[in-house]
């Protein structure tokens, strides 16, 4: 039987696989990779803690505004998006993929690995 942690980089890989899905992680809400899909060049630490804190920053901004807690955050720009995601209490779900990406598939394929990764946390 597969551990929490080969489960988590199965999720991960095969996020990955998703049509235009540059990189992955897991992370806990404090930002520390639980496991990832991160390709040489990019400081994966430095994308789990950001993305951690972006996500973190938009919760408390919408519960301050009294419109609940967001499902996820999208930070596009001329060279990429990241799309961050709670995956239960304890961790997030975080992507990176190209500027010219299509969200639906993705954003769906998330959903998918959210829930896989919240059974497991």
């Amino acid at each position: 039987m597969p551990t929490v942690a080969e489960t988590l980089q199965k999720i991960v890989s095969d996020l990955k696989r998703t049509g235009d899905i540059e990189a992955s992680a897991v992370v806990s809400r404090d930002g520390l990779i639980m496991t990832s899909d991160i390709p040489p060049g990019i400081h994966a630490e430095t994308f789990a803690a950001m993305s951690a804190t972006m996500l973190g920053a938009a919760e408390t901004a919408t519960a301050e505004l009294k419109k609940g807690i967001p499902d996820r955050i999208i930070v596009e720009s001329a060279k990429g998006k990241v799309i961050a995601t709670g995956a239960g209490p304890k961790a997030l779900l975080i992507v990176m993929t190209p500027p010219e990406a299509g969200l639906g598939l993705i954003l769906v394929e998330m959903e998918k690995a959210a829930d896989k990764a919240k059974e497991l946390l």
